[in-house]
């Protein structure tokens, strides 16, 4: 079952079925759960053969109207939100510098609907990362990432890049295209062994491939959901290897590769797929 499944059954039994109330709100909050799933990808850096960072600390800013409905939640809401990325990062192999931490913020600027999410990362005092399944640091946190001087990174590793600017995304709403996220083009740094990196590009968001599959659609259980209303639940599935190749899974509206409507073909770098009325650009790189 997917992380994002097992976070909105978690979410059924809270507060006497109070939160499912609240969550027909525009803001959806396993919508806030994807986004923060896409922030972590988004923001991973590789350091060595065993660690890749994400951000440990997010802020979401919500619409006065939906951070209204939501508030009164918050401290339970930014708990699962905090447990979801941990299930996440472990599920992803990811680690953290510190504690995982999910707070909602008003933002006077956004229509209802619509929300922002800004990451950074907060080590420790003494510098030690904390695994994703770790409780609290015993010291307190010192500010590195978004809107602050980067975390010291342990000896011998390059240092955290600066995150990006925050962008407007929500439900019913595709997340933005860059400036907001990170540049299109191979992740910086060569993997150790020579190994053959995989990633995909959507609107300017790039998504590594750490498994040898990796199934696109619009559904939750999707390991990169796409919201497009022309995108099915399990659109179409991405198997690593010499070569690659795509698989439509029974989708409603099929796949276009390169320019040819078809149920399963060969990828090569630079390969591009269209599903629905969204491009994903399919990348590999030897490492």
């Amino acid at each position: 079952m997917g992380v994002l499944k097992k976070f909105e059954q978690r979410l059924e039994g809270l507060v006497n079925g109070t939160f499912a109330k609240v969550f027909k709100s525009e803001v959806q909050p396993v919508e806030i759960a994807g986004a923060l799933q896409r922030e972590c990808d988004n923001n991973a850096t590789i350091w060595n053969r065993d660690r890749t960072v994400v951000p440990n600390d997010f802020i979401v800013e919500l619409s006065a109207p939906d951070y209204e409905r939501l508030s009164p939640y918050s401290g339970q809401l930014g708990d699962e939100l905090a447990g979801m990325v941990r299930d996440y990062a472990k599920q992803q192999r990811y680690t953290f510098m510190g504690p995982i931490k999910v707070h909602l913020e008003k933002a006077d600027d956004l229509d209802t609907g619509l929300y922002r999410v800004r990451s950074r990362t907060l080590a420790s005092s003494t510098n030690q990362q904390a695994s994703p399944g770790a409780g609290p640091a015993a010291a307190p946190p010192r500010p590195g990432g978004y809107g602050y001087p980067p975390a010291a990174a342990p000896a011998g590793a390059p240092p955290m890049p600066a995150a990006p600017p925050p962008g407007a995304g929500g439900y019913g709403y595709p997340q933005p295209a860059a400036p907001q996220r990170p540049p299109a083009g191979p992740p910086p740094g060569p993997m150790p062994g020579g190994r053959t990196r995989y990633w995909i590009e959507i609107n300017g968001a790039r998504h590594q491939i750490s498994r040898p599959t990796l199934v696109l659609g619009r559904s939750t259980d999707a390991d990169v959901r796409i919201d497009d209303p022309g995108v099915s639940r399990r659109h179409c599935e991405i198997r690593t290897g010499t070569p690659s190749t795509i698989q439509d899974l029974g989708s409603t509206n099929g796949i276009v590769v390169d320019g040819q409507h078809t149920t399963r073909a060969t990828l090569r770098d630079g390969s591009r797929i269209v599903v629905g009325s969204t491009t994903v650009i399919y990348r590999q790189a030897e490492g």
